[in-house]
């Protein structure tokens, strides 16, 4: 594996990039963010070419807390059903680009500062829900809460998770998502909010995934499903092992090197690209979560890809 290195203002650049997508980007950190771009040229220069490149959400987000209160902004932006266009009309009285200021509130440090529970990069947590359940968060996972007295409601705004319900005859559990929702029939279920769907296995006991149209399918023990937009896939029995995250393992029975690497992400601060030429080389194994650093030399030394380091916060994978 080759490290390599990129001027000091770009290098720094990332960092701040890392520092917003692992933490919690309170306005102590944003404004140390703002002191380090004036500070220099060269800073501005280089944050705006990162910007350009990775997305400009995060611009956007820095100035929330000099413009709209905190809980108005959380409101607005997370509610499930509110349109892009709608974003827009809300944000255009304020000269904000209310397109930026949507995705910034979806991108990954926007939804760890607005969700009720969140996981920082390489942290899994465990939550005891006013209800009695108990909810486990994987690493960059955010979730909000959605408690009355007609329902248990959470919705899932990115990454993973698994809970135990606790019995309310009075009140269903939900987990909303992208695609539909999943309601608890029994118990145990984890939920991942993936790409484009969302993917269920039931742990213990049965699920009820629904589409906003209406279908739904119930899912038994030991099965999983994925929830697309317009139609619910079910996949069978078999995949328990995708619950492996809970002791730190990344298990992999013959998936694309693009998945595996995907997996890794949220337990490494810093950016990680994958060449289109290798990500569908097929992986298997058991592999540690909580040391990428030493996955990363197992399947440098089983594959035929190249690791090149620029920075400890860039790692860049090709063909070897």
């Amino acid at each position: 594996m080759n490290e390599k290195r990129l001027d000091r203002a770009a290098e720094e650049a990332i960092d701040w990039m890392v520092r917003l997508r692992a933490e919690k980007p309170d306005a102590r950190l944003l404004a140390a963010l703002d002191a380090w771009i004036a500070g220099d040229p060269a800073n501005a220069d280089a944050w705006s070419r990162l910007q350009n490149r990775l997305g400009g959400p995060y611009d956007t987000l820095r100035s929330l807390d000099h413009r709209l209160p905190r809980k108005n902004v959380r409101a607005i932006l997370l509610q499930p059903d509110t349109s892009r266009r709608d974003l827009l009309r809300t944000f255009a009285g304020l000269g904000l680009l209310g397109g930026g200021l949507w995705l910034g509130a979806r991108s990954r440090p926007g939804q760890a500062l607005f969700a009720d529970l969140s996981t920082a990069t390489g942290e899994r947590r465990a939550f005891a829900l006013d209800d009695g359940s108990r909810l486990t968060l994987n690493a960059e996972s955010a979730v909000d809460l959605a408690f009355d007295d007609r329902q248990r409601l959470l919705l899932l705004r990115r990454g993973e998770l698994v809970v135990q319900v606790a019995p309310d005859r009075a009140r269903p559990f939900l987990v909303r998502t992208g695609q539909g929702e999943i309601m608890a029939l029994g118990t145990r279920y984890l939920v991942r909010q993936e790409a484009d769907a969302t993917r269920v296995l039931v742990l213990e006991h049965n699920v009820r995934l629904s589409l906003p149209d209406g279908h739904f399918l119930d899912v038994a023990q030991g099965e999983s499903a994925l929830l697309h937009t317009r139609r619910i896939e079910r996949l069978g029995a078999g995949e328990g092992y995708r619950a492996d995250w809970l002791e730190g393992r990344l298990s992999v029975l013959d998936e694309p090197l693009s998945a595996v690497i995907d997996a890794l992400r949220p337990y490494r601060h810093g950016l990680i690209r994958v060449a289109p030429e290798v990500r569908q080389l097929r992986v298997q194994g058991v592999y540690s979560l909580d040391d990428s650093e030493r996955t990363l030399r197992i399947l440098a030394e089983t594959l035929p890809i190249r690791i090149d380091r620029y920075t400890p916060w860039l790692v860049l994978i090709g063909p070897g």
